[in-house]
C-alpha cells in the first residue's frame, strides 16, 4: 500500500512536470547559459563568436545543450509512463522493449549521432593549407607571451598578437618553460603550449578589433594575471604593422 502511494505520488508530480515542459525547457536553456557565464564578461564568452572557429564551436555546444535537454525531457516523458503503467495479471511487460530498445538502442543512437557530428566538426577546425592564410609564432612563459610574425621577420610583440582582420591565421604555439594554455574564446578554441613541442592553431577574427586572450592552464599562483590580447587591423593597419609603423 505504501508503495502504491509513492507510485500514485510520483506520478501526479511528474504528470504536472510534463504540462509545463515548454516552460521548463525555455528556464532549463536560461539557467544553464546565464547562471554559469554571469560572472563572465562578453570578452571571453565562447557563446559570443567573432570568427570562423568560435563560431563553430558556439554550434557544437548549442547543438549538445539542446540535445541534452531534449533527451532529460524524453527520459522523463518515460519515467512517467512505467509509473502510471498497470499490467494486467499475466500481461507481458514489454522488458525486451523498455530494455533492448529504449534502454540500448536508443542511447548508442544519440551517442553515435553527437560522435559523428563530433568528428565533422573537428575536421573544419584543423589548419589546412591555403590562400591568404597568415602565419604567426606565440610563446608562453611564466608569466607573459611572445609573438613573432613571418611576414615580419625580426619583428616580435609582448601580449599583444596582431593579425588581420578577415584571413585565417596559423598560430604556431609553444612554451619556454612549463605547460600553458592558449586561448581566446571569441576567435577559436583552447590548445596548450608545450615545451619543445608546437601545436598549430588556426584563429580569424571577422572584423577588426582587440579579443582577450588568456591562459587557462594552471601552472602556478602567477597564471591568473597570465593574459594577452590578440588585436585584428584592417587591410591598411596590417600592412603599416608589417611595415613597422604601426604600434
Amino acid at each position: 500500500m505504501l508503495l502504491d502511494r509513492v507510485h500514485e505520488r510520483l506520478a501526479l508530480f511528474l504528470h504536472h512536470l510534463l504540462r509545463h515542459a515548454g516552460r521548463l525547457l525555455r528556464w532549463a536553456v536560461r539557467a544553464s547559459t546565464l547562471v554559469p557565464l554571469a560572472g563572465c564578461e562578453d570578452r571571453l564568452s565562447a557563446v559570443h563568436p567573432a570568427g570562423p572557429a568560435a563560431q563553430t564551436i558556439a554550434t557544437l555546444w548549442w547543438v549538445l545543450l539542446g540535445g541534452a535537454t531534449l533527451i532529460f525531457l524524453f527520459v522523463m516523458v518515460l519515467l512517467a509512463l512505467a509509473m502510471r503503467r498497470r499490467d494486467a495479471p499475466g500481461q507481458a511487460s514489454g522488458e525486451r522493449v523498455w530494455i533492448v530498445g529504449l534502454g540500448l538502442a536508443f542511447p548508442l543512437t544519440v551517442l553515435a549521432a553527437l560522435l559523428a557530428y563530433g568528428l565533422v566538426v573537428g575536421e573544419r577546425l584543423l589548419p589546412r593549407p591555403g590562400p591568404g592564410v597568415v602565419d604567426v609564432g606565440a610563446e608562453g612563459r611564466q608569466w607573459d607571451w611572445h609573438f613573432t610574425y613571418a611576414d615580419a621577420p625580426g619583428r616580435m610583440t609582448e601580449g599583444v598578437l596582431h593579425i588581420p582582420a578577415g584571413r585565417p591565421v596559423d598560430v604556431a604555439i609553444t612554451s619556454a618553460d612549463v605547460i600553458h594554455s592558449f586561448w581566446v574564446p571569441r576567435l577559436a578554441g583552447k590548445l596548450d603550449a608545450i615545451p619543445g613541442h608546437v601545436n598549430v592553431l588556426r584563429i580569424e577574427a571577422w572584423v577588426p578589433g582587440d579579443y582577450a586572450g588568456v591562459s587557462s592552464e594552471y601552472n602556478g599562483p602567477g597564471y591568473t594575471g597570465h593574459d594577452f590580447t590578440v588585436r585584428a587591423h584592417d587591410e591598411a593597419a596590417w600592412a603599416d604593422f608589417l611595415a613597422g609603423e604601426a604600434p
